[in-house]
């Protein structure tokens, strides 16, 4: 079909503003927890669970930014050399005290020189891939979407959105070759589901089409291309609808289950 998305519609703002945010509007990430465990996104939504950064979220929210926002966001947003040693006129080593102390005086998460190289492999295997790169060749990276979606205030923060060809949402991954199952595993169907309906409620209804672009965190660095079915964020988006539904009766009657209150049967065959 022919699509031409005006990407003016995508507010810009940093992450960290677009995460505080949190307490106001619904996001793909609220709602997967609360499919999870109503019980654990009560909890998240409070304050008494906090999500720790990983080592391997950390390498994949840092090659987000290099591949997708480009080399001068990456090197604005990470601490990837710190300042000149006087003494030696090169960057101090990123296992100093120095470069620790100054990271931290910057509000700047450190990567050290081995995810530095590793983020920089996994950009050249993004690179490699001619489908990846010419999806990810116009369009707008990490813009944010807000709008009122099945009676809730919703909002978005989409990895790339191409004028003509929808959602791009980009993932690493350790092995390529189970991408698929875990994209079954992790629901990313029905995270880009929530972003394309969400999207829909500024489009005037227009449903785009969804890729997903995942790389691997190893050698060789594949990288591989996926179109989601319509078929499959179609069923996705009513399991979404559903689940906030189910997410409207808990928040009015202050119940939070955690889904294992009765009694299951576990056949073994």
């Amino acid at each position: 079909m022919d699509l031409t998305i005006d990407l003016d519609i995508l507010d810009v703002e940093p992450a960290e503003e677009y995460h505080a945010k949190a307490h106001e509007y619904l996001s793909s990430h609220q709602l997967r927890d609360f499919v999870k465990c109503p019980l654990l996104h009560r909890k998240k939504a409070l304050g008494l669970i906090e999500d720790k950064e990983s080592a391997a979220y950390l390498v994949g929210r840092a090659a987000h930014v290099r591949i997708l926002e480009g080399r001068d966001a990456y090197e604005t947003a990470f601490a990837l050399g710190g300042p000149i040693n006087p003494r030696t006129n090169k960057p101090f080593g990123s296992n100093t005290k120095a470069f620790s102390e100054w990271a931290q005086a910057q509000g700047k998460p450190v990567l050290s020189q081995e995810q530095v190289e590793l983020i920089e492999q996994m950009a050249s295997g993004v690179a490699m891939n001619s489908e990846a790169v010419d999806l990810l060749l116009y369009g707008r990276a990490e813009g944010v979407v807000r709008a009122e979606y099945c009676g809730t205030p919703c909002q978005i923060r989409i990895d790339w959105l191409h004028p003509h060809r929808g959602i791009v949402d980009f993932k690493t991954c350790d092995d390529l070759t189970w991408f698929e199952s875990d994209a079954r595993r992790f629901g990313y169907q029905r995270q880009t589901a929530f972003y394309r309906a969400v999207l829909a409620q500024v489009l005037d209804g227009l449903i785009v089409p969804v890729h997903l672009v995942a790389v691997e965190k190893k050698e060789p660095f594949r990288c591989g291309v996926w179109r989601v079915s319509d078929d499959t964020l179609a069923i996705a988006q009513r399991e979404n609808e559903a689940a906030i539904r189910r997410l409207q009766v808990c928040q009015q009657r202050d119940h939070w289950p955690t889904g294992y209150e009765e009694i299951r049967v576990l056949d073994v065959v």
